[in-house]
């Protein structure tokens, strides 16, 4: 057998990543036999735990099953693609856009850390027990005042009004009811913008490091991704290329995963490109209320003058995340045409939610823990960062790291052999944590950690520094 590691991240995802490109491409037939994993361990030169760790992936995925007295054999019949001698085309059959969500690559920040005592998962917010409590007695009310019909596709009227006053008051983002479009996220919100501004080849540009989950929905949609650079003013507009972009996909308040904010210059080389190239830009701000206090820069919605920007944001962060709720602020140009595509997907979202919510919003209540929730998450931070330059000190550099939930814990001095043996044997001590790596098309300068730590206490992140220092 012959596996080719692409040396991007731990060494059990990358066996993982190969053997599912080979059963995908139909190298590996259904019903074959995988080496055991101590004999695949000793042709990959890797250790046992690597391999078994990445056939537990696999079987995850049903890709591969584990047999009692046979072994582990490839097991996903959907997939192989190579037609049988009685003519299979059932993968024919498939669109071109389940063919391209097929295949993707697994999730890098999904499912790595569970189980364990100490987390440092990327994207668990701090979540207020007693705040919790309160939507759901608002969420109660709710569901008995709105009435059992269908609700506007562009989102519960009282919603949109209460969005478009925050954003104004709160983030400087001058925008009027009509403006605002109610979806059920980020990740929506994304799709939605994909189906009405793109053609499958359409050139799409997003920053290197980038959110996988985001540019999965770019490529399955059929755009033809183009990774650029990003340095500490964020991202490097003057090297994206002439290749006739239709958007791009930026997340200037607090780039995600590096933690950079974009300088003014480069906000203004953006929109200066997006007018030239009559393209479009969506500006993610996922979770840039969680800021050390500082005043931001404006956002590039409130910068443009060319009815360019689409502005989107949620409330997985700033509540919870099963609260799928999140907006759209829309050029007044495509609002009919994003409305469409909303209404073609699922007829507007839940209504009793948003009218939880408009209330929550509207009684000041979410700006209350809102502002509870940063001054924690600001403590939360500080401890983290003290913590770590007491422990490592200069070991390691701590990437910026205020504003978000999260920061990147770079270790200049150790290959990427090494920090997956650390990623290791954190795990044995009961901590997660998560290679930068993933979130790169071109290598980072150093092995680096993605490390949220907004779900865990400042004692839990002492204890977890403490641990992961004693890995080195």
């Amino acid at each position: 057998m012959i596996l080719l590691l692409d040396g991007q991240g731990v060494l059990y995802e990358q066996i993982a990543r190969s053997i599912k490109a080979h059963i995908l491409d139909g190298s590996f037939r259904t019903g074959m036999k995988l080496p055991s994993s101590r004999v695949l361990a000793t042709i990959l030169k890797v250790s046992r735990r690597s391999v078994v760790d990445a056939y537990d992936i696999l079987a995850t995925e049903g890709l591969v099953q584990p047999i009692a007295g046979v072994g582990t054999v490839v097991a996903s019949p959907v997939n192989d693609n190579r037609p049988s001698a009685a003519g299979d085309t059932s993968v024919a059959m498939l669109s071109r856009f389940a063919q391209r969500a097929s295949a993707l690559p697994a999730l890098s920040l999904v499912g790595t850390t569970q189980g364990l005592r100490y987390s440092f998962q990327y994207g668990a917010p701090l979540v207020n027990t007693r705040v919790y409590l309160s939507w759901a007695r608002k969420l109660a009310t709710a569901a008995k005042r709105t009435a059992p019909d269908y609700g506007a596709v562009t989102g519960h009227p009282a919603l949109r009004a209460a969005v478009a006053d925050y954003l104004t008051r709160r983030r400087g983002v001058h925008c009027s009811a009509d403006d605002v479009l109610i979806v059920s996220g980020t990740q929506q919100a994304i799709a939605l913008a994909a189906r009405v501004l793109l053609n499958e080849g359409d050139a799409v540009i997003v920053e290197d490091p980038y959110y996988e989950l985001a540019v999965h929905a770019l490529i399955a949609h059929g755009a033809d991704v183009t990774h650029v650079r990003t340095d500490q003013d964020g991202l490097c507009v003057a090297e994206i290329p002439n290749c006739s972009a239709r958007m791009a996909l930026v997340t200037p308040a607090h780039q995600f995963p590096s933690g950079v904010e974009m300088s003014m210059q480069r906000r203004l080389e953006l929109l200066s490109w997006a007018r030239e190239n009559k393209a479009w830009i969506l500006e993610d701000n996922y979770d840039s209320e969680f800021h050390g206090g500082r005043e931001l820069y404006r956002s590039l919605y409130s910068m443009d003058m060319n009815d360019s920007v689409i502005y989107i944001g949620s409330f997985s962060k700033s509540l919870f995340p099963s609260l799928r709720l999140g907006y759209m602020i829309c050029p007044k140009r495509i609002r009919t045409d994003l409305a469409k595509a909303k209404l073609l997907d699922d007829l507007g979202s839940p209504v009793s939610e948003q009218a939880a919510l408009a209330t929550f919003m509207q009684s000041g209540l979410y700006e209350k823990q809102l502002r509870a929730s940063i001054q924690e998450v600001m403590v939360r931070r500080k401890v983290l960062v003290h913590e770590l330059q007491r422990t490592f000190k200069d070991a390691v550099r701590i990437g910026p790291h205020d504003s978000g939930m999260h920061l990147v814990l770079w270790f200049p001095a150790l290959k990427p052999t090494e920090l997956d043996a650390l990623i290791r044997e954190a795990a044995n001590r009961q901590v997660a944590v998560q290679s930068i790596a993933f979130s790169y098309k071109t290598s980072p300068p150093y092995p680096g950690l993605l490390l949220g730590y907004a779900s865990m206490t400042a004692a839990e992140i002492r204890t977890a520094v403490r641990r992961l220092a004693q890995c080195l």
